[in-house]
């Protein structure tokens, strides 16, 4: 989504897991089980802080950068948040086969998306400028709902660096 945000806006997109995956030299999951999730979140924290600070980028999540308040705060105040909203079970359908993320590597990945959205949901909206639900869109349909919306916040009150966050992935 935030790739094909980014080639509207004629931007660049970035990821901070793909970010942090580059600095580390290894799979997010290959770190989540050496050196736990702990160590991640930091990692984490730390490249958001960076990517946050660039001008003019989309920027794409994990679904878990929400979890510590500082990334919150400056997602919101550097950018304008765009939380992508899908259900525990949408979620399922479009990552049962993922081996990538390594909460989901669990005898029951459903059980855990819905913990994951009890815990996160009210954390994306928090931060979140614009809640935008997946449910039954295409890829192109969300994206002309999100230009839409940055378009009417143009020159609004959302200030902060052009770019948006896109969190809610879930699982990571």
């Amino acid at each position: 989504m935030g790739r094909a945000v980014a080639r509207r806006m004629d931007c660049v997109w970035e990821d901070s897991d793909h970010e942090i995956e580059a600095q580390l030299g290894c799979t997010v999951r290959e770190y989540f089980e050496a050196e736990g999730e702990g160590a991640f979140r930091d990692r984490e924290e730390e490249v958001l802080d960076s990517l946050s600070r660039t001008a003019g980028i989309v920027l794409s999540t994990g679904g878990g950068a929400v979890l510590r308040e500082v990334n919150r705060q400056r997602l919101k105040e550097r950018g304008t948040v765009i939380y992508l909203r899908s259900s525990p079970e949408a979620l399922y359908r479009r990552l049962k086969n993922d081996t990538k993320r390594p909460l989901l590597q669990v005898a029951d990945p459903l059980k855990r998306l819905r913990a994951l959205y009890a815990e996160r949901d009210p954390l994306y909206r928090e931060c979140a400028h614009f809640v935008i639900d997946t449910h039954g869109s295409s890829l192109s349909m969300l994206v002309n709902r999100i230009m839409m919306q940055l378009e009417l916040a143009e020159g609004g009150a959302l200030g902060g660096q052009p770019g948006t966050g896109s969190a809610g992935d879930g699982g990571r």
